[in-house]
């Protein structure tokens, strides 16, 4: 479905911003945005938690932002979560209540698709260019850093350093002298270095800014004339200049310059400490900036699922070339599992069960790769921890979930409630792979699968289970592993008509 009216929300670990645009022409127009200033990380206790102080304002910001969503349906909102959501211990049980507060459910995106969408965003809000562009990115928890060329990106990474949690680490009662800023600077620059050979290799022409600290900084820069020559953006003369005087005023609060805004100073030198390191490391002179970057980035990832360019089609399909899964089988599989699927559903089934099926099928044996014993516990794994373009970190759950109940037993599955839909989409997976065991074109017998108050129904022909003894047995084995998940799995065998 294409919607006219879309909304992004980007829960960041300094922020929490909303936009809604509006699709025209396969372009987005801004309608709306909100701006929350939570600043989610600097409750991370040293346990890991967020605190409670830090969790009401974030549920409040989202209230606020759910009062203006109200109304819009379910597909055209996408809200994401970065790095403070990433690491917080307690993440899974502050999720529900952002949810509820929200009104749409929330994904938590690892740092390389966060860059993804990121670059997405920017290259969005420039003029289009041939040639290549390095988008760096200081948000409140991490720092992602983009190489890329007109709309795609070529190389991505997301390094743990923000403005946030540096200026809690090195400035935490917000005095500035040349010791702490210097810590600060060596510390993003040991981060830095881990990339920084890969990233100058590739190279780029072009080095631009997204986000609020960059933004922060170009605008004290350009409105103070600390830029030399009166160049725009970000100039390593310019960031230079800027260090010195925050040395000299002792504080960002003394500092007393035009183009800082009150929400950003409290993590403006955090900011400015990463970004003088991320010139100095990666020998940058210029920076221009952008003013797209996350929540854009998000809308256009959304308007591509819409015209059928799902990047998380794209990424199952690097998988599969990468693990060398047989097209074949696959191909098998995934039609008889999709016609199990429709038969269990008692109807038309939903379009994201239709997808995450697919998706499963089409990746069930990328742990043949690792090796064949267990392979769906190898497979799972990957899916788990592999960075998956386009996926959420629940998204990849749930796939990795899929692929692991395959085979075996089920109990490894956990607590997963009666009601859920996977059920449905475990089954037809499972009775796939048994009926396409021999991997040949063989034709199948005529089959048919029933929901049953208790669970399935298998109707199979007496003389194929007779003629195939091995996956009779396997039938049996099957209905053993199910009735030990309190599920019924019967298999009912039809006589074969009388020829006339």
């Amino acid at each position: 479905m294409i919607y006219e009216t879309v909304a992004a929300v980007d829960l960041g670990s300094n922020s929490f911003r909303l936009q809604v645009g509006r699709v025209v022409d396969d372009q987005i127009y801004t309608l709306d945005s909100m701006k929350e200033p939570v600043r989610l990380a600097s409750g991370l206790m040293p346990d890991k938690r967020l605190d409670a102080a830090s969790q009401a304002r974030a549920l409040d910001g989202l209230r606020r932002f759910g009062e203006r969503l109200r109304g819009l349906d379910g597909g055209a909102v996408r809200a994401v979560a970065t790095n403070t959501l990433r690491v917080a211990k307690n993440a899974v049980e502050f999720l529900p209540l952002a949810e509820e507060a929200l009104g749409f459910p929330i994904e938590i995106i690892a740092g390389r698709e966060e860059a993804r969408l990121i670059y997405i965003g920017a290259s969005h809000s420039m003029p289009s260019a041939s040639h290549k562009r390095l988008v760096v990115d200081i948000g409140g928890g991490s720092t992602e850093f983009i190489i890329g060329k007109r709309h795609e990106p070529q190389l991505m990474e997301s390094l743990y350093m923000g403005c946030v949690s540096y200026t809690l680490r090195f400035f935490p009662d917000r005095r500035i002298d040349k010791k702490r800023l210097r810590e600060a600077q060596v510390a993003a620059a040991k981060e830095i270095e881990l990339i920084a050979h890969d990233y100058q290799r590739m190279g780029w022409k072009e080095a631009v800014g997204s986000s609020g600290s960059a933004r922060a900084i170009a605008d004290v820069l350009e409105l103070n004339g600390l830029n030399p020559n009166g160049e725009s953006g970000i100039t390593r003369v310019g960031l230079d200049r800027l260090c010195a005087l925050l040395i000299k005023a002792g504080s960002a609060e003394a500092l007393d310059l035009p183009g800082i805004k009150g929400d950003r100073l409290p993590v403006f030198p955090g900011g400015v400490a990463i970004m003088s390191a991320i010139f100095e490391e990666l020998g940058i002179e210029r920076m221009t900036y952008a003013d797209g970057a996350l929540r854009l980035g998000v809308l256009y990832d959304l308007l591509g699922r819409f015209h059928h360019h799902d990047m998380r089609d794209a990424t199952v399909k690097q998988f599969r070339r990468r693990y060398q899964v047989e097209g074949d089988q696959v191909e098998r599989v995934e039609a008889t599992a999709l016609s199990a699927l429709r038969q269990a559903s008692n109807g038309e089934p939903a379009e994201p069960d239709v997808q995450f099926l697919t998706w499963a099928c089409r990746l069930h044996e990328i742990g043949i790769s690792v090796a064949h014993n267990a392979y769906h516990k190898h497979g799972a794994y990957i899916l788990t921890y592999a960075d998956m373009p386009g996926f959420s970190k629940k998204d990849q759950a749930r796939l990795a979930m899929l692929v692991l109940g395959h085979r075996g037993k089920l109990e490894k599955l956990g607590g997963m409630p009666a009601s859920d839909s996977a059920w449905n989409l475990i089954f037809a997976l499972r009775l796939a792979v048994l009926l396409h065991r021999t991997r040949d074109d063989r034709p199948l017998p005529a089959w048919r699968v029933e929901r049953t108050a208790g669970g399935y129904q298998l109707d199979l022909p007496a003389d194929w289970l007779a003629a195939n003894p091995w996956t009779a047995a396997a039938f049996g084995e099957e209905a053993a592993v199910w009735k030990a998940m309190g599920r019924e799995y019967a298999l009912k065998s039809k006589p074969a008509r009388k020829s006339a």
